[in-house]
């Protein structure tokens, strides 16, 4: 499906211009790359939206239309407000449809680590998306690890992750993506110990974690303050 967004070129930059825009319900942006200058440009939000919310999400390539020309574009940045999240601005990429682009693909992990589970142990996923290069057309929507037979111990790089064709992976190699750790409970039960025993443990566990949260909110909250 061929997205189409229409783009005024006309925008007056500066914050009160942009803040005028919003309550209008556009959103300011700028398109720049292919070796053109930047542009800065508004579009209206709910068609953005509609955009954003296909099977592709933010790496859909959407069609600019300026002034009866069209772009071939990418969302390359989208800022947000701090306190309620709302979209306050979007950097789109000019590209090539027939070049290859570097992209943060979602990292999907599916399948239940029955080994994991039967030690007590936690599927420990460390990277949520993935730099790829791929043409704009061949950008796949997520990447899907499955965990079924993942075990205490085993480690998913970017290098085992099987990619569909004409993808490469930009990451490390070697980056973890994701793990299968052991926890106190692991431990614990590798020992011997009783039940009850293992889930004091885990309840401690727990309970360390809620206390490392509250504690890290807190910090938040007064650094916000300053």
């Amino acid at each position: 499906m061929e997205l189409v967004l229409t783009a005024d070129p006309t925008r007056t930059t500066g914050t009160r211009p942009s803040r005028r825009l919003r309550r209008e319900g556009q959103i300011p942006a700028i398109v720049y790359g292919m070796g053109d200058g930047p542009v800065s440009i508004a579009v209206d939000w709910r068609e953005l939206r509609a955009c954003l919310k296909t099977d592709a999400g933010v790496n859909a390539v959407i069609n600019l239309e300026i002034d009866g020309a069209r772009h071939v574009s990418i969302v390359k940045d989208i800022q947000r407000h701090p306190v309620r999240r709302d979209v306050i601005h979007v950097d789109f990429l000019r590209v090539d449809p027939t070049a290859v682009v570097n992209v943060d693909v979602p990292v999907i992990i599916e399948g239940s680590a029955k080994k994991v589970a039967a030690m007590q142990g936690i599927v420990d996923q460390q990277m949520f998306s993935m730099t790829v290069s791929v043409r704009p057309d061949q950008i796949p929507n997520e990447i899907v690890i499955d965990v079924t037979d993942l075990d205490i111990g085993d480690v998913v790089t970017v290098g085992d992750v099987r990619l569909p064709a004409g993808v490469t992976a930009v990451s490390e190699a070697d980056a973890t993506v994701v793990q299968g750790s052991a926890t106190r409970s692991t431990i614990m039960l590798r020992k011997g110990a009783s039940a009850a025993e293992i889930d004091a443990a885990a309840e401690a566990e727990i309970a360390g974690e809620d206390a490392a949260e509250a504690s890290a909110g807190t910090s938040d909250a007064a650094e916000g303050g300053e």
